[in-house]
């Protein structure tokens, strides 16, 4: 860990969901003293507008960086005890910032999406950043920590129940409400722009355990279509997020050192309702999710105003499946809409709960339930909008 003038740094603070978090920390950590915090970008005099519209204090810290401006970067890293960027794609610009907190032992957090370009730098950086004593953490927001940490809870759950934790998990949205980052668009178009240019990327895309080199478990099921499930009484349509949030809790077991087993199933779908409507919205549901990142979607830049941020919410269902069909159930709920409002809090949080909840974490590359557990969840609880509990 550098000796650091800041303990967090926010790298993007003019792009919209930057912003976002920079509002979030002047707000929530204002009069708090032992919070050194700056904020980040391309241009200072952005940057002090910025600052000036969200209410932070006049002196806080404005750093000039760049993603194509290696020394820049490094001048910043060197700074700071952790950085939270919200600049994507980050196959794009976020390649040359973790490979600078990898070296220099700066703890990175970001909010990606991308498992492709996520497996590269785990398999680029990680030796690194164990050496240096940086954590690195990936998927710091929507994606993925409500449904990592909800596999979590519900397994705390089984193993209380079933006495162990179940082999299989179903993870269900049952409700959302928000706009989809623009940021998390782009990433996704950005991703199958990269996998069109080398097919063999293909394989690394369509491996549920992309993301745990060297392991992989059993099949998986491929939700890639609507069906109708007996045990939950409803349709069931794809969720276009499974794709980076299945890679994640595969590794967030991985990294845990297999406490759901080696066998462990788990799978993403959204609930449609029962019936005949409920198939039919299991189809538009479908049909939606290329729309989504298609020439309509967000840019990155762009999101919902404050009042459609604080009407969004989420509420997500996780079963726990015992052999015999036991079941237990847990439902993991925010606040806000997912893509901006939730998850500016929740990378925030994310970055407080490292420095100052887990300072003992060990170094290398993390799903941050993985490395702060319970702890995350005590503090995503009190500050970020979100419950944990468990239904009968």
């Amino acid at each position: 860990m550098s000796s650091s003038k800041f303990d967090i740094v926010v790298y993007g603070a003019t792009g919209f969901t930057g912003q976002l978090v920079a509002e979030y920390l002047a707000a929530q950590y204002k009069g708090d003293a032992n919070l050194k915090w700056a904020m980040a970008g391309r241009s200072k005099d952005k940057l002090a507008s910025v600052r000036d519209a969200i209410g932070a204090p006049s002196d806080t810290a404005l750093i000039v960086a760049d993603a194509s401006d290696s020394t820049s970067l490094k001048t910043m890293v060197t700074q700071t005890k952790s950085v939270i960027t919200t600049v994507g794609p980050y196959q794009l610009y976020g390649n040359e910032l973790i490979a600078t907190c990898a070296e220099a032992g700066t703890d990175y957090l970001d909010l990606c999406g991308e498992p492709v370009w996520m497996r590269q730098m785990i398999e680029k950086h990680e030796v690194a950043a164990k050496a240096s004593g940086a954590r690195i953490l990936f998927s710091c927001g929507f994606d993925s920590i409500p449904f990592e940490l909800g596999t979590y809870f519900v397994q705390e759950e089984a193993k209380r129940v079933f006495g162990a934790p179940a082999s299989r998990v179903k993870g269900r949205v049952r409700d959302m409400r928000g706009t989809l980052s623009g940021g998390t668009a782009a990433s996704a178009r950005a991703q199958f722009e990269a996998v069109a240019r080398d097919l063999s990327l293909v394989a690394i895309l369509n491996n549920p355990f992309a993301l745990t080199p060297g392991f992989e478990g059993a099949k998986q099921p491929r939700g890639n279509r609507p069906v109708y499930e007996e045990d939950l009484q409803s349709w069931a349509a794809p969720f276009m997020m499974a794709l980076i949030n299945t890679r994640n809790i595969h590794r967030s077991n991985m990294l845990m050192d297999f406490p759901y087993g080696k066998e462990f199933v788990y799978d993403e779908m959204v609930l449609t309702g029962a019936g005949e409507r409920g198939e039919a919205n299991a189809k538009l549901v479908m049909a939606a999710n290329t729309e989504k990142t298609g020439p309509n979607a967000p840019k990155p830049g762009e999101g919902p105003s404050k009042e459609e941020r604080e009407n969004g919410l989420y509420d997500l269902l996780y079963v726990a499946i015992a052999p015999d069909g036991r079941q237990v159930r847990a439902a993991v709920k925010g606040d806000r809409d997912p893509g901006y409002g939730s998850t500016s809090k929740m990378i925030s949080e994310c970055a407080i709960c490292l420095l100052r909840d887990t300072p003992d974490v060990p170094a290398g590359i993390w799903t941050p339930g993985a490395a702060m557990q319970h702890k995350l969840i005590k503090r995503l609880v009190d500050h970020a909008g979100l419950t944990f509990t468990v239904e009968k």
